[in-house]
């Protein structure tokens, strides 16, 4: 681009801004699965409204407060700025961990960026309104959330955040400031200002998704990422500096802090590959390395419901990632620590044929303390190598777990494998089906069957959804 950019800008601060800013979406595979992606993060929304640990973040920081021609949160009556607007939303869509997610060296969420897009969007079209200009449509939501999920995963194929100790979120945190910026119409410069900024801010550590500390902070963290993406880039707009060398100035940039000296490492050209590419939570709210293994829980629920206690061992074959964040042993604290053990919703599935998002509060938990904490004690988790280079194959990507169940008689169940889970771009036919009642059953949790109705209209037909003004899009989901 001809627009002027400081001399000796960090290359990968000037490549993410052109990016956002001259790239054009045409894979009609990625915008009908961004399309998918936004629905189904808002259905995760609406299912996380019946928790009250989730509503009670919602809303204005000062209560009572409302923005003039602010920003709706989907399934409330909220009408708030667009930072805090960008927290609530992203609060409840990743509250239950059901929305979609994707794997490489580092790990995430990229619909978590829905909370930026979707915020800034509706500020936009209605600044514009307000000027005569007309609103976005959804087709600029969905261009807009591609360019989000190619930056925060392709910056996630090679990139080990979690090694050093830094939650996946900064990706989040990265990639909403990018295309935030280029939605309110930033110059070259200030997008290149605001990405500085996104990564000079204080990032997450994980502390929160660990033992002895993981904790509900792991359900807004996104939000929180996405408020912050949002407010850089207004800052930016309003002609607040930015910094050139952000990621390479010695001692105090981001590769030296973090990275000890090592550049950020591009696997691939930014594209679409990564929309094309997400893998959906279609049929479990469960951690996505665990995905495959509860599915083969499922299925071996029949054969061992009423063979529990004769269980011996149970051996889950996995790969390298899941054994690092999701193996867990000895106590659980609270839900955000059960959604993360591979081995206590392995035990649902087996117990009870189903994993949802109720299995992991307190209540269930404690009722069934004795069985569940039983069979956890019988399970080991063992490394295939295999498995663990095909989960980084970029032309396979599988997450692969395999279940077998051993009795004390000395018989044993079939060793089950499940390559790949339903929410995988190779299951896609198999996987929308159940995604498109996934998401209405969602909002039958907040709407009754006319709005119900008018909403799916729209969101479950690409040519509707792509021509609708983000205005009318939003307002659909008032309550």
């Amino acid at each position: 681009m001809a627009d002027f950019v400081q001399p000796g800008t960090d290359q990968v601060l000037i490549d993410l801004a052109d990016y956002v800013l001259t790239y054009k979406v045409t894979s009609e595979e990625a915008l009908t699965t961004a399309r998918y992606c936004l629905i189904d993060a808002i259905g995760c929304g609406m299912l996380a409204m019946e928790f009250p640990e989730c509503t009670k973040l919602l809303g204005p920081i000062v209560p009572g407060t409302i923005v003039p021609n602010g920003v709706h949160v989907p399934g409330t009556s909220y009408v708030l700025d667009p930072i805090q607007a960008a927290f609530n939303i992203g609060c409840m869509n990743r509250w239950l961990d059901f929305n979609d997610t994707f794997l490489g060296k580092e790990w995430g969420h990229p619909s978590d960026n829905l909370a930026a897009v979707l915020s800034v969007a509706e500020f936009v079209s209605r600044r514009n309104l307000e000027h005569g200009k007309p609103a976005l449509t959804m087709q600029d939501v969905l261009e807009a959330l591609v360019k989000t999920y190619e930056i925060q995963g392709v910056l996630s194929l090679e990139n080990s955040f979690n090694r050093v100790g830094l939650d996946h979120v900064a990706l989040v945190k990265i990639a909403s400031t990018a295309v935030a910026a280029q939605l309110l119409g930033a110059t070259r410069q200030e997008t290149v200002n605001a990405i500085s900024h996104a990564f000079i801010d204080g990032q997450s550590l994980r502390t929160y998704r660990h033992f002895p500390n993981t904790g509900s902070r792991k359900s807004w963290a996104a939000g929180d990422a996405a408020s912050r993406a949002v407010r850089l880039a207004l800052m930016a707009i309003k002609g607040e500096m930015g910094y050139p060398t952000a990621l390479t100035a010695k001692i105090w940039g981001f590769y030296d802090v973090y990275f000890k000296g090592e550049p950020l490492k591009f696997q691939r050209p930014l594209g679409s590959y990564i929309m094309e590419n997400i893998l959906f939570k279609v049929s479990f709210p469960a951690e996505f390395h665990a995905q495959t293994a509860v599915e083969a829980g499922v299925t071996l629920h029949p054969q061992v419901k009423d063979r529990i206690s004769s269980i011996s061992r149970v051996t889950i074959t996995t790969h390298e990632s899941a054994i690092r964040i999701i193996d867990k042993k000895g106590p659980l604290q609270n839900p955000a620590d059960r959604d993360h053990c591979i081995q206590y919703m392995t035990a649902i599935a087996l117990l009870f044929g189903d994993l949802t998002a109720e299995h992991y509060e307190d209540e269930f938990a404690l009722h069934h303390m004795g069985e569940i904490d039983a069979l956890r004690a019988k399970m080991h988790c063992v490394e295939n190598t295999q498995f663990s280079k095909d989960y980084l194959d970029p032309e396979k990507r599988s997450i692969a777990n395999t279940l077998q169940i051993e009795f004390a008689d000395g018989s044993k169940t079939d060793a089950i494998t499940v390559e790949f889970p339903i929410g995988h771009r190779r299951r896609r036919a198999e996987a929308m089906p159940v995604l498109e009642k996934k998401f209405v059953n969602g909002l039958g949790k907040k709407f009754g069957k006319k709005q119900i109705a008018e909403i799916s209209r729209v969101a479950l037909n690409q040519k509707a959804f792509v021509s609708t003004s983000v205005i009318n899009f939003v307002e659909a989901y008032v309550l």
